[in-house]
């Protein structure tokens, strides 16, 4: 059986186990996805260059996939797309494989994840607690290991805070670096097509073949002197009210950078927050009513099933917003763009929580508007003034995921994930057989950030064992007294990798802990003995790599 064949498999049984039906709008037949990964590694095995093959994708209900109807969480709305939107194109030409569309706030308004027909989509870690919204099922789908790469959306933080909620990397990129044609628009002058990912390698290599030459000029970006990475953060007493726990997790995360060699400087967040107000309570909402508004207005009034409430009372009420009111508005912005711009121009980014807290779905069914807005507070005005973001983790709070975004003017895409990977924490991982160099399995380390350390042996209390598995791989176990030391690369990559990793681990393999020949530790894939019945003895040879050579029938 073909690698891409055995994922796509393996998907659909953790699919089936983690029974999280919500998360998804459509999932594609499994064998249509099955005989399209075999014809996938049947174009690898000729020689084609296809980056991202095998890689798993899941898209958001409101972007096309040519196949299934796009109905941005709304099925009286649905329509069948003639093609993929450009993005999907593009990351289908690149090797990935789509398994279906994912739920969303309707219309992707909002960013709790709670306001679809298809349901409320539960957080990966907490079941009780909200996703984020709007692309809340590519979010938890990422999370849940369902998929490698997801596709969503972000107006006002659609693509950030569900990556926070869920421990999971969201790229934003500057407006208009990734086409939005075949999107279902929310407010089209701001939306941005966005990636998730496990980490922040796997979203860099996404989002690559993603973008667009921009379509405006680029502007002048200011003159960076020699130096640290210049970090803005502002005063505590700026951030408003946070979860408990939160500011301290933030204050954490300076610390991190500090301690890497950044430069930490303060900055006045008023205008950012002043601006982020006006999204929803300003006249700019008004480009929600011409997205999608007349449809809803004859959905009202025809009865139709599957209509948010507050989702079409939130776009019902923009129709009558004057436009003089949208013009002052804008005046407004314009003023408030040019002071936080003032506020950027001698730092690199800026570093804020992604949100203010994490509540429940009880507190948000509670309070849908105020609960929305308070999740708003750090991510509305990105858009608004044309800026760069990226969210990543940042460690936990009471056993659930802490996220910060780094924020740049538009263009900084690149320096942000610079910058972002000083907050990413590595780990080692000591790999035997199908991960080693060259092997089968071994662009999933690739596609995770990882980079080779060293080639040692462990310690010689090991023996090897050939499997029978698909493809073939050995099982390393420890025995103590009657080993041999076995070849062995080390590994390095980030630590959200190796959490990917575990939750793809096939039966036998486990994680543990390898000893080395230089007498250390570090985690390393073993096997369990109850899974050496039928495998063949192959210690002798020293190695995987001398077994396949030599030892193989």
């Amino acid at each position: 059986m073909s690698t891409t064949v055995s994922r796509v498999r393996a998907a659909y049984a953790r699919i089936e186990a983690v029974d999280r039906p919500e998360i998804w709008i459509d999932l594609r037949p499994r064998d249509e996805v099955e005989a399209e990964a075999r014809a996938l590694d049947e174009r690898v095995a000729a020689g084609e260059q296809l980056p991202l093959a095998g890689r798993l994708l899941a898209a958001k209900g409101n972007i096309d996939v040519a196949g299934l109807p796009t109905t941005a969480g709304c099925p009286a709305y649905a329509y069948e797309p003639e093609a993929d939107a450009p993005v999907v194109a593009r990351l289908r030409a690149a090797g990935a494989i789509v398994l279906g569309t994912t739920n969303l706030d309707q219309f992707a308004t909002g960013l709790v994840g709670t306001r679809s027909p298809h349901g409320a989509v539960r957080n990966a870690h907490d079941p009780a607690r909200i996703s984020g919204g709007s692309s809340s099922g590519s979010a938890v789908a990422v999370a849940l290991g369902l998929v490698d790469l997801a596709l969503g959306t972000d107006t006002a933080g659609s693509g950030r805070v569900p990556a926070a909620f869920n421990g999971i990397v969201g790229l934003k990129p500057t407006r208009g670096l990734v086409p939005t044609t075949g999107v279902v628009p929310a407010c089209a002058s701001i939306d941005c097509v966005t990636v998730f990912a496990r980490t922040l390698p796997e979203a860099e290599q996404a989002l690559s073949f993603m973008t667009s030459p921009p379509a405006r000029e680029l502007p002048p970006l200011p003159q960076r002197t020699p130096g640290p990475w210049r970090i803005a953060v502002p005063p505590l007493d700026q951030l408003g009210e946070l979860d408990e726990g939160w500011a301290q997790a933030y204050e954490a995360a300076v610390r991190q950078l500090a301690e890497a060699g950044a430069d930490i400087r303060t900055l006045d967040l008023t205008p950012f927050t002043e601006a982020a107000a006006m999204l929803y309570e300003g006249a700019f909402v008004a480009e929600r009513y011409t997205a999608v508004g007349a449809f809803i207005d004859k959905a009202t009034a025809d009865n139709a099933e599957g209509l948010d409430p507050t989702v079409a009372g939130i776009i019902t009420r923009a129709r009558d917003i004057p436009a003089h009111r949208l013009y002052a508005d804008m005046d407004r912005l314009a003023a408030l763009r040019t002071r936080a711009l003032t506020e950027l121009a001698d730092t690199d980014a800026l570093l804020l929580p992604t949100t203010p807290g994490h509540p429940t779905l009880a507190e948000v069914a509670a309070d849908p508007l105020g609960a929305n807005a308070r999740l708003g507070r750090f991510t509305n005005s990105t858009n608004l003034f044309d800026l760069a973001a990226v969210a990543v983790p940042a460690g936990e709070v009471n056993a659930l995921p802490f996220g910060v975004m780094l924020i740049g003017p538009a263009f900084t895409d690149d320096r942000l994930a610079r910058i972002a990977t000083l907050l990413q924490p590595e780990t080692r991982l000591a790999v035997v057989g199908a991960h080693l160099t060259g092997q089968p399995l071994n662009p999933q380390l690739l596609s995770l950030g990882a980079r080779l350390d060293r080639t040692t042996t462990t310690a010689p209390a090991y023996r090897l064992h050939a499997l029978r598995t698909e493809p073939p791989k050995p099982g390393l176990v420890y025995v103590g007294e009657g080993g041999a030391e076995i070849e062995t690369e080390v590994w390095r990559l980030p630590a959200a990798g190796l959490g990917h990793l575990l939750t793809t681990l096939p039966r036998p393999m486990t994680l543990g802990s390898v000893q080395l020949s230089d007498g250390t530790s570090t985690p390393g894939f073993l096997c369990e003995p109850s899974a050496l019945g039928n495998a063949e003895d192959i210690t002798s040879y020293g190695s995987w790599r001398n077994y396949l050579k030599h030892g193989q029938n």
